[in-house]
């Protein structure tokens, strides 16, 4: 009963079998069916769709599935509130959902709800299975009890003062202030959240799965499987020694009813999960699928779950081992993002979490969004930070001033020399080439999540593009007779270009390449349309694909969530006047050595020369270079910060990087020629 024998499924960070069709699944983290989607869900469904279309846009068999989490007790209470059914408020959540997937493009196959029947009977099968194979125990366990809602209460629904710090309302399970975690009824004064009065110590009998059973094997399955940026958290588990795992509830409880055992349900995260499953079945029902290929324990196919951090322990723990002790396959790879901050701070009501997803859509090109945070997304757990006036400098400067501006430029001279038909030859094939050539390289980025780095390079060479048209000049070579085939053939050469970006960018503006598409009237774009030209063919007349964001667009936005949202930051608190700058002394300086920090995932220690003896320097930067690669760099280097005591020893200074994003982190060095010890003016 263990996972060691599918260690061979490994995600890759360049993409497997590339001469060959991939047969993939892969699934979002399933949201709450209890409330509308908000900008700060769209994250993952972004990470998700990108990475799904690009698989697709390369000729492989990938499907898509996802559901809505419908059971627990959020969505009874939330049920109860509004005076309707539970039934009633998951079947209206859900068709809010699946509206809120199609206006942003998220190329979902099967959307279902954890309350289906194929659920139910999956989740029963499991459950089945793990009795058979002696994986389920019974325990009475204490727990705290409203007696006015005659209820058993989840640790979420108990606040009141912790037992270590004292610090007050704070939550049943954890204190949110010392990090101590204890059980409701631990704390000083509880509450109930639901009635307000104190609740009651009860016992109850409850099933637990023999998660401890597992512990070696999931040791060992765990660093193939799970992204390396969670691996080092997960072990922290294994330390103080895995405990079985609680999956029933006692009524009233909005779920599945254990069979066999009346007033006992499935907890939430027992049947969650199978709703990857479910949703599977049901589109196997509708199109003739084999599940077993994908399911079975000898499925050959790909299974990658993303989901954001703070669930990794559920679908890296429990789930695989729920699925090895039930007979099924385990998870080819477990992809992990972080959340979504707004002007550097955690969502909350106060900001931006009434931003809904569809409130966006009314005022901005969905693909505005889709954009922003595929810029912004790696392959690691660092969070997103969403700030207007980066968002509107973003996807204004690039696909409307780099992308759009390409085809605007040049369609209206095809229009008027040739009737809208392109140049039958390019006037030069090297640059077109070059932008075939980087397609490969662009593909290795996406297929490793590493979209931010992936969209650097592109508008790289949307910055080729332009350079080429302003060099040109076509608007002014068109006064001169006679110029009319060069005119031609630069704008066909840039309308290539532009097909090509829309190639590498359509994984993530779908709705925007669509247009396009439309525009360049020579069907549906694969990734190996960027190998060949589009010559003597048709173009459509130039609509805009796109409009500028505008400042009064986002202050729109924001004044429509319902309790006024975010403020626009417009200015910024943070700035420095020129004296306070100069007294930065920033200085050349040589790597002599670098090394590896024992017991840190993210640093290098780094010996500098800076001209006026040696240094040491701890930096950030071990998830984009490996030591070795460093020896006699150039880099800038921060002089005369005072030396900082870290718990890995003293940093005498801090070198300059760029990037955000991660493992994208570019050192910023000087031109060929400086010397260590020059002043940076």
């Amino acid at each position: 009963m263990g996972l060691a024998k599918l260690a061979q499924y490994r995600p890759s960070e360049t993409e497997p079998n590339v001469s060959q069709t991939r047969t993939i699944l892969v699934t979002s983290a399933l949201p709450y069916a209890n409330s509308s989607l908000h900008v700060g869900h769209l994250v993952e469904y972004v990470q998700t769709d990108v990475w799904v279309r690009f698989q697709r846009l390369r000729g492989h068999n990938c499907i898509y599935v996802c559901a809505s989490d419908a059971h627990g007790t959020p969505t009874m209470l939330s049920a109860e509130e509004r005076g309707i059914t539970p039934e009633a408020l998951i079947a209206d959540v859900i068709e809010d959902h699946r509206r809120d997937f199609e206006t942003y493009g998220i190329s979902v196959d099967n959307y279902l709800s954890t309350h289906a029947p194929e659920n139910q009977l999956l989740t029963a099968r499991i459950y089945q299975r793990l009795v058979d194979s002696d994986l389920i125990d019974r325990r009475e366990i204490s727990q705290a009890y409203d007696e006015n809602k005659q209820m058993f209460l989840p640790d979420r629904y108990v606040r009141g003062t912790c037992p270590i710090c004292k610090a007050p309302d704070q939550n049943g399970d954890s204190c949110g202030k010392c990090s101590a975690t204890y059980t409701p009824l631990d704390m000083i004064d509880p509450v109930s959240v639901i009635s307000g009065t104190r609740p009651v110590e009860r016992q109850s009998e409850h099933l637990f799965f023999r998660l401890s059973r597992f512990a070696d094997d999931l040791q060992a399955w765990i660093p193939d499987h799970v992204d390396q940026s969670m691996t080092r958290k997960l072990q922290e588990w294994f330390e103080v020694g895995l405990e079985d795992w609680d999956i029933s509830r006692d009524e009233p409880y909005f779920g599945f009813e254990v069979p066999g055992e009346p007033g006992k349900y499935f907890y939430v995260w027992f049947d969650a999960p199978v709703g990857y499953m479910a949703s599977f079945l049901n589109l196997c029902e509708q199109q003739g699928l084999d599940f077993d290929a994908y399911w079975g324990a000898d499925s050959d196919a790909e299974l990658y779950h993303f989901i954001g951090k703070d669930i990794v322990y559920f679908h890296a723990l429990f789930w695989p081992a729920i699925l090895a002790g039930a007979g099924y396959r385990q998870p080819t790879g477990i992809f992990p993002h972080g959340f979504l901050t707004i002007d550097g701070e955690k969502m909350s009501k106060s900001r931006g979490a009434n931003i809904t997803m569809a409130g966006f859509a009314k005022h901005l090109e969905p693909d505005y969004l889709r954009y922003y945070y595929a810029s912004k997304l790696g392959p690691g757990v660092d969070d997103i930070d969403f700030r207007f006036d980066d968002f509107m400098a973003k996807v204004n400067a690039d696909l409307v001033g780099k992308i759009v501006n390409i085809a605007s430029r040049c369609a209206g001279f095809v229009h008027k020399i040739n009737d809208g038909v392109l140049a039958d030859s390019l006037p030069d094939n090297t640059l077109f080439a070059s932008f075939s050539d980087a397609a490969e390289d662009i593909a290795s980025d996406y297929e490793a999540r590493r979209f931010a780095k992936a969209i650097r390079k592109i508008m790289s060479l949307a910055d080729s593009a332009n350079q080429m048209i302003d060099e040109q000049k076509p608007w002014v070579a068109i006064k001169e007779p006679g110029n009319e085939h060069e005119v031609l053939a630069t704008c066909t050469l840039g309308l290539n270009l532009f097909r090509s970006l829309i190639v590498l960018l359509k994984p993530v503006i779908p709705a925007v390449a669509g247009r396009a598409e439309a525009f360049l009237g020579n069907g549906e774009l694969t990734w190996k349309a960027i190998e060949t030209p589009l010559l003597d063919s048709r173009i459509g007349k130039f609509k805009p694909l796109l409009h500028r964001v505008d400042e009064s667009t986002a202050k729109a936005i924001l004044a429509e969530a319902s309790d006024g949202g975010v403020e626009l930051n417009d200015s910024r608190e943070d700035e420095i006047d020129l004296d306070a700058f100069l007294k930065v002394d920033l200085r050349v300086a040589e790597i002599i050595h670098a090394e590896y920090v024992d017991g840190a995932d993210k640093l290098l220690r780094l010996s500098l020369n800076i001209g006026e003896g040696e240094r040491t320097v701890i930096a950030g930067i071990r998830s984009a270079y490996e030591p070795d690669s460093l020896t006699g760099r150039k880099v800038v280097v921060v002089a005369n910060l005072k030396p900082r005591k870290m718990r890995f020893g003293v940093s005498e200074g801090m070198i300059l990087a760029a990037g955000s994003d991660g493992d994208e982190i570019y050192l910023l060095s000087p031109d060929a020629g400086a010397r260590p010890g020059m002043q940076v003016r």
